[in-house]
């Protein structure tokens, strides 16, 4: 068993039973939320004047979920660089431990005052290069495919 981030609630159940696609992403997001204290971002971060902006995501659904179904995330640092990172998200079944869906993220570090990408600071590096997994992203990349 899996400590529950979340269960399906009834509002975000689709008219096929199962939770609906954009809700996903609001489970997802909150697991970025959950993962951001170890990377040192988050609330910390944002005091530094920086933020975190996603500007790309992919989904990959695998099995369904249903109303009240405890839902569960793993989470892994997939790359980075000076001002990017990609992020990992695993959706399970919390008590069944069955995979339901797949999330990378792209986000870029930005100084919230100019509201440019920045560099991150080296203590978020070392965080990203401490937490990274072998694993390579699956559709997204540091930078842009030709």
């Amino acid at each position: 068993m899996r400590d529950v981030l979340a269960r399906v609630r009834a509002e975000w159940v689709d008219h096929y039973g199962h939770m609906n696609l954009a809700y996903y992403l609001v489970v997802f997001d909150l697991a970025t939320d959950a993962l951001w204290p170890s990377l040192n971002l988050g609330g910390g971060f944002r005091a530094r004047g920086l933020g975190t902006f996603a500007v790309e995501s992919w989904q990959g659904y695998v099995r369904e979920v249903v109303l009240d179904a405890p839902l569960a995330a793993e989470s892994a640092v997939l790359a980075f660089d000076a001002k990017r990172l990609v992020v990992r998200h695993r959706l399970h079944h919390a008590e069944e431990g069955w995979l339901s869906a797949e999330n990378e993220v792209l986000f870029l570090c930005v100084d919230l005052a100019t509201r440019r990408v920045a560099p991150w600071p080296e203590d978020v590096l070392a965080a990203f290069d401490a937490a990274r997994v072998p694993d390579a992203p699956k559709r997204l990349a540091l930078t842009r495919r030709a």
